[in-house]
């Protein structure tokens, strides 16, 4: 019988097209909810480790947090949405950290990963990591240039202490992107809509062993550049206090207690347009106690803000301060009738600071002239149902509603001036973005399933939800209604060959947009403009596949966005077509 499955699950990942750049081993960890694969930046080596209780076991009873998050398109044309991704899987099994792998592939492709790291016997581990991704672009849909690289070098340390372990690493980022979607006029070919973006981060983690009073501390600071002299400096850090597993009586019922106290400032200026820039300062106390029985528990909290906001432009003619205390209501619980069935149910809330550096993690094609402000989420009630049956299938569905202040979404932008010229700077072809704010209620509703019918085949799958009712806008713009995806792994022949597949999938998204045309006899450009444009929905099919023919070798080949679709992530950006690419990986 076992058979029998193995074979209809080989014809099954045969007809279905796997992605390595969305693939990445899992391990199942037993009555454990399971997250989901979410950032593809985020290096697996350089980014602070997530896995506590080493050595000791104390903290195995912090509960873990489901969640789902949007995964963007693999072959999105900005191409750093696969960087510091490892794009090859991983063989379980294995003590061969290190590697180097190089790949090559049409639309000019070349792919290039590295990763060093060495533990000294005194529990020191430190290593680099590289990766590089670059496209000659899209010569056959656009005539001006479209080619677009992205760089990444990193270095990290962890080390394990007698009472905790520390984590610091660091890392300097390059994007070299163009404004390439123009669609309302027509420049000539050897225009120049080069925008490159640099980045530097220093992040610190000290996490303490024992929950006794305090739990960890993490220090983030980030500095941002980019070619139109924009600069963002940010730093952030967050304390978190903790008494965990008091027992109240004989009642089975134990408390935890908890306290997170955050500072966070970021400065953000820029140079060209309206020459906005703000100033952030954030302070943020998040007190709650836990009360848990079993895998049962109900959690009680609060959040407060306390924000400190400047900021101005030409326009404004001087500073605009703003001051202002936050609370945010913080509640859950849930109720395990068994691992199968957990009911659960909260409110939470909080206030995010919308940053120059996060904007272009969502939108890179963004005029470098923002106006910053943050996004207040005053409550979102949720419930939801999640279990695991018989350690082999996970699943977690909620459905939530919400009441949102300042709801941050991107708007296209027009010509900046009228005149009958095609000799304009690169963000001067109604080819930008800018963000935009509004009131509203939101509502959504999402399910993650992952099913294991083979120790050797995972399957899983993502939808959700998301419907804004805004104040002042019929419509958000370039939001999907829908986000879903599916994806499996596969491994055969003692894993030596692992297999992969993700398909990504949206629904359409509204959005504004300019014709223009000359004005005679002035000759003058005069736009109109469509606030009710459509980018049409995609389906984006990928494949992987890597072989191992030797213990310090293998190849590997990719496929991406197989249906060879360009659609379109905003207006006038379409993306690669169909892309292969092959190549080598050595471990060692």
């Amino acid at each position: 019988m076992n058979r029998k499955i193995q074979l209809l699950s080989i014809l099954f990942l045969g007809f279905s097209q796997f992605a390595f750049s969305q693939i990445k081993e899992e391990k199942l960890i037993l009555n454990k909810k399971r997250e989901p694969e979410v950032k593809k930046i985020e290096k697996k080596k350089t980014s602070v480790e997530t896995i506590k209780n080493y050595p000791p076991e104390e903290k195995s009873q912090n509960p873990v947090k489901y969640t789902i998050t949007d995964v963007p398109a693999v072959s999105d044309f900005k191409t750093s949405t696969i960087q510091g991704q490892d794009v090859t899987p991983k063989f379980e099994g294995t003590a061969q950290n290190n590697y180097l792998q190089f790949g090559m592939g049409n639309f000019g492709k070349i792919l290039g990963d590295a990763n060093i790291s060495k533990t000294l016997d005194n529990k020191l581990e430190v290593g680099a990591d590289f990766h590089f991704l670059s496209t000659l672009g899209l010569k056959k849909e656009y005539e001006w240039d479209s080619k677009q690289s992205s760089t990444s070098i990193g270095a990290y340390l962890n080390s394990y202490g007698e009472k905790g372990k520390f984590n610091l690493n660091a890392q300097y980022g390059l994007d070299n992107n163009r404004y390439y979607g123009i669609y309302a006029l027509t420049p000539a070919a050897d225009v120049d809509l080069k925008q490159r973006v640099s980045q530097f981060k220093v992040n610190g983690y000290y996490d303490f062993y024992s929950n006794e009073i305090l739990n960890d501390v993490r220090v983030k600071s980030s500095f941002l550049k980019d070619h139109f002299d924009a600069q963002e400096n940010q730093v952030s850090i967050l304390a978190n206090l903790s008494k965990h597993a008091v027992e109240i009586g004989k009642s089975g019922i134990n408390l935890n207690a908890d306290l997170g106290v955050g500072v966070e400032a970021v400065k953000t200026d820029f140079a060209i347009v309206n020459k906005n820039s703000s100033n952030f300062f954030n302070t943020s106390l998040t007190p709650k106690v836990t009360f848990r029985k079993g895998d049962s528990y109900l959690m009680l909290g609060s959040g407060f803000s306390f924000l400190n906001a400047k900021n101005s432009n030409d326009a404004l003619g001087g500073e605009v301060k703003n001051n202002k205390t936050y609370w945010f209501p913080q509640a859950e619980f849930q109720v395990a009738a068994a691992k199968e069935f957990k009911f659960y149910g909260g409110v939470d809330g909080g206030l995010k600071l919308n940053t120059y550096g996060d904007l272009l993690q969502a939108n890179p094609f963004i005029l470098s002239d923002q106006f910053l402000k943050p996004t207040e989420t005053q409550y979102h009630f949720y419930i939801g149902l999640r279990g695991d049956i018989d350690e082999t299938f996970k699943y977690d569905f909620s459905a939530g509603y919400g009441k949102m202040r300042d709801i941050m979404f991107f708007q296209g932008n027009n010509l900046f001036d009228n005149v009958y010229t095609l000799n304009r700077s690169a963000y001067n072809f109604a080819n930008t973005f800018s963000a935009v704010y509004d009131d509203g209620n939101v509502s959504d509703i999402k399910g993650s399933v992952q099913y294991f019918p083979l120790e050797n085949l995972v399957l899983d799958g993502e939808v959700r939800f998301t419907k804004y009712d805004l104040k002042n806008y019929e419509d958000i713009y370039n939001v999907p209604l829908v986000n879903a995806s599916i994806g499996a792994k596969y491994t055969m022949l003692d894993k030596k060959l692992l297999l992969g597949f993700k398909g990504v999938f949206a629904s359409d998204r509204t959005t504004n947009s300019f014709a223009i045309e000359v004005a005679n006899p002035n000759m003058v450009y005069q736009s109109t403009e469509n606030r009710n444009d459509k980018v049409g929905g995609y389906a984006d099919l990928n494949l992987s596949a890597e072989y191992k023919f030797h213990k310090n070798f293998s190849v590997f080949a990719l496929g991406n966005n197989l249906l060879n679709s360009n659609y379109q992530t905003y207006k006038g950006y379409k993306v690669l077509g169909a892309q292969v690419v092959g190549g080598v990986k050595i471990t060692f």
